[in-house]
């Protein structure tokens, strides 16, 4: 498993964690049943908190991402890949129509929103 974090990154360490673990869940290099680092390892790995990457796990778990087994580990739940990225789609459409919400009610012009999503994509 290859996670990568960027310090100059404004997004918090646990958030880059999580992201990366997802994504490789959904690109299928991870794939149900796989073992996960331990918390303690990844930690050092990383060179960060082991809280850090405790909250990380969570967030997964929390997503059904992974799931926690006391005593032996952490692993890659057993959904599949189009349910995971359902959830994200559900996801992000609950926040674009927050930001339409308020693009509408500050004046913004969809065309401006749209110029907007296709900066924040890019990065």
């Amino acid at each position: 498993m290859n996670v990568a974090i960027s310090d100059p990154n404004k997004r918090p360490i646990y958030e880059q964690i999580s992201e990366r673990i997802k994504s490789q869940i959904i690109e299928g290099q991870l794939i149900a049943g796989d073992v996960l680092p331990s918390i303690r390892a990844l930690a050092m790995d990383l060179k960060v908190s082991t809280i850090t990457t405790q909250r990380a796990y969570r967030e997964l778990e929390s997503e059904g991402l992974i799931v926690t087994v006391p005593g032996k580990g952490s692993f890659v739940s057993m959904r599949d890949r189009d349910t995971i990225r359902e959830t994200g789609l559900v996801m992000a459409r609950d926040h674009l129509e927050k930001a339409v919400a308020i693009s509408k009610s500050h004046c913004i012009k969809k065309e401006e929103l749209s110029e907007l999503l296709d900066l924040l994509f890019e990065k």
